[in-house]
């Protein structure tokens, strides 16, 4: 099977994705890279009808991968994850809308080009955390008190793009990663970006039912195969706050042969479908022992 991974600098030493690569090339199967924010792409030699089984895509949100990807997607080829659902959750306000459409728990959203603007929100809904509507990895998430903190150093995104707000959840300081791996379903506790003094070890924590159907339910309204999605337990219960595609999938056990397998699967039966229906919760490490040699 032949592969193409679109990889970033940021993502240039990262396991999640170049372990995967390299168990991948173990298995037999022929990876191609490409680094769309620092090399030069033959365009029109390298994204073919028939060039590859599947792309797949580790970016950050705003960056260029996304375009290629789409790219391939034009011209027929498999994408991992599918290329609608990745443009579904990496535009923040648009994921926002998706999932409260869809009946899911998300926080009520506003957006504005201008962090000031939100001062027009009603401060019995402060405090907020702002963010980018593209980023991704935490970059830029804050916390603001009260209108009055809205503006000064780094109130606003740097390329002038979109920001949202949305009413600060109460929780413990910890946030629960559900990571889903084309159907198994993985819980890891971390501390939030939002509360950084606070001491929380990082671990795999078991899923509560209710925890594991909202996560189902995020990969059947967008169509995700490979994500992760970020939980906090608050006083009304499980909200969802962030949705990422292609995440570092960080205390998965055998992370690196479930994805490499769940890539070979999705590359060969086509992203955008449950590839083991319905999800499972895992609280154990299933057998390994014939993972990734269907090739």
């Amino acid at each position: 099977m032949r592969l193409c991974f679109l990889v970033e600098e940021q993502y240039r030493d990262d396991g999640m994705p170049l372990d995967v690569i390299r168990q991948l090339c173990a298995w037999g199967h022929r990876v191609d890279v490409l680094r769309p924010g620092s090399s030069l792409i033959p365009l029109s030699r390298a994204v073919q009808a028939g060039s590859h089984d599947a792309w797949v895509l580790k970016t950050v949100s705003g960056g260029p991968g996304l375009s290629l990807l789409e790219a391939a997607a034009s011209v027929g080829l498999t994408t991992v994850n599918d290329v609608r659902a990745i443009r579904g959750v990496r535009d923040k306000a648009l994921a926002a809308v998706i999932a409260r459409g869809s009946g899911l728990p998300v926080p009520v959203t506003y957006a504005a080009a201008r962090a000031a603007d939100f001062a027009e929100i009603p401060e019995a809904e402060y405090p907020l955390v702002v963010k980018p509507a593209d980023g991704s990895s935490g970059r830029a998430v804050r916390l603001v008190e009260t209108p009055d903190r809205l503006t000064g150093p780094g109130a606003g995104p740097a390329d002038g793009g979109l920001l949202i707000a949305q009413p600060y959840v109460p929780n413990s300081g910890s946030d629960l990663k559900v990571y889903c791996v084309a159907g198994e379903l993985y819980a890891t506790e971390r501390c939030s970006p939002l509360h950084p003094g606070r001491a929380v070890r990082e671990r795999q924590v078991p899923l509560t039912p209710e925890v594991a159907r909202i996560a189902e339910e995020v990969g059947a309204v967008f169509g995700l195969d490979l994500y992760g999605v970020d939980v906090l337990l608050g006083p009304a219960g499980p909200v969802v706050v962030d949705i990422n595609d292609f995440p570092s999938f960080r205390q998965v056990p055998d992370a690196v042969a479930r994805v490499s397998a769940a890539i070979v699967r999705l590359a060969r039966e086509g992203a955008g479908r449950p590839v083991v229906p319905p999800a499972r919760v895992s609280s154990a490490t299933a057998p390994l022992a014939a993972i990734g040699q269907d090739r």
